[in-house]
């Protein structure tokens, strides 16, 4: 009974055009009415200590960093690196757009905004290049979700708060799975580009090179200053949100000098908009949360999945089919925020390391940013883009599947994650 007013209340709110946010305290009301103990008060306070949390204060910093990045220069210069790197190859544009993409998800973990940086730099100069603008369009979208995965990265943060799981070891397991993302794109553009008949651009020469690479010096800096961080736990994922919004400030005022100090303000705005929107949603998906528990539907949804326990692989197969559909219709952080106190009473039932389902979990998640209708990344790569719906869905198609490929490799390959996981977290 409880699970069908849980499915039913959010699904019935949003179906009426609710937003993610007042759709999940609807939910927690009409949960906490089914099992007579409605009381405003523990709403209200709900809602309070969600956003009370000192992990959280990672995503504004982080945010704001992502902003500063883009309008301060230092996701132009890493583009260029990558230009000068591998932008001589067949189809090298896609190869520069992918690393670009796994460069910048160490810098703001965040898909929306470096899809937006890369899509406005790089698409027009693929097209001009002579590649279809369907498919260029479609692999910077699927570049940019690799954004949640490779560390510092939001979605993580959001997991390790709801699942009470280590945001450190989170950040450095997610490294490699990212990583292996980008390599799966490689394959699928060197797929999709392998008839195309155009002629790459000339190497660069080493001069240019070692140019490239000391202009962006600064900029190419920063995945190892945080990963350095963690790894010797020098500063903690929030004090990392810090570190990498004053460095970002500091090298794009006072060494690029591209952010005028006039413009910060208009930065500081964008960032603490976007800020508001994720923290009201957690805040308002803790209702759910204590009340998932306290009406017991996670031991509820433990039972329906008994016959899968015997076999943890079956049983991540079964859970990795189920967050793909969700993340067709739901946006990635309430997502996080409506399964993480679901499934994780099942993942700790089955015995599975916390770390290992998280990673799955929000690559699986970060995937669900380029699934049509609801696809957030889409969304964004077709307004810098000036492209339709239509064409990026059929652009992005081919490089969707090869990260499903690699996501569901995880899945029967555990390794692929535990073992670069200990690698870098010791």
């Amino acid at each position: 009974m409880t699970i069908a007013v849980f499915t039913f209340s959010l699904l019935g709110a949003m179906a009426l055009g609710m937003p993610i946010a007042f759709a999940l305290l609807i939910c927690g009301v009409a949960l906490m009415s089914t099992i007579d103990m409605f009381d405003s008060q523990i709403v209200a306070q709900n809602v309070i200590n969600g956003a009370d949390s000192f992990p959280l204060m990672a995503i504004p910093f982080f945010m704001l960093a992502g902003e500063i990045m883009n309008k301060g220069g230092l996701a132009k210069r890493i583009v260029n690196v990558a230009l000068v790197a591998v932008g001589h190859f067949r189809g090298g544009l896609g190869y520069v757009t992918i690393m670009a993409a796994c460069i910048l998800s160490s810098l703001s973990g965040s898909a929306a905004a470096d899809a937006a940086a890369l899509a406005a730099l790089l698409v027009p100069m693929m097209v001009a290049a002579g590649h279809k603008k369907t498919y260029a369009a479609g692999l910077v979208a699927a570049g940019g979700v690799i954004g949640p995965v490779i560390p510092p990265s939001i979605g993580f943060v959001i997991f390790g708060v709801a699942a009470n799981v280590s945001i450190s070891k989170l950040f450095l397991a997610g490294i490699v799975p990212g990583l292996l993302l980008g390599l799966g794109l490689c394959a699928a553009w060197y797929w999709v580009v392998r008839k195309e008949d155009l002629k790459p651009p000339p190497k660069a020469s080493l001069r240019t090179v070692l140019f490239a690479v000391i202009d962006g010096f600064w900029a190419l800096m920063l995945p190892g200053i945080i990963i350095v961080g963690l790894r010797f736990g020098i500063f903690t994922p929030t004090e990392a949100g810090v570190v990498v919004a004053v460095y970002s400030l500091f090298v794009a005022t006072c060494i690029y000098r591209e952010l005028k100090w006039s413009e910060l303000y208009a930065v500081v705005v964008s960032s603490a908009v976007t800020t508001s929107v994720v923290m009201f949603l957690v805040a308002a998906a803790l209702v759910s949360s204590w009340l998932i528990t306290v009406s017991e539907i996670s031991a509820q949804v433990v039972d329906l999945l008994k016959p899968f326990m015997g076999n943890n692989t079956i049983l991540m197969l079964a859970i990795m089919v189920v967050v793909v559909i969700v993340g067709t219709a739901l946006d990635m952080t309430p997502t996080i925020l409506i399964l993480t106190p679901i499934l994780m009473p099942i993942i700790k039932a089955a015995h599975i390391d916390p770390v290992y389902f998280g990673v799955l979990f929000i690559i699986n998640n970060s995937i669900g940013l380029i699934t049509p209708p609801v696809g957030i990344v889409l969304n964004v790569v077709c307004g810098v883009s000036r492209i339709s719906m239509e064409d990026i869905i059929k652009g992005v198609w081919p490089f969707m599947i090869a990260q499903l490929i690699v996501l569901f490799a995880m899945v029967l390959f555990p390794g692929l994650v535990t073992i670069p996981a200990r690698w870098f977290g010791g």
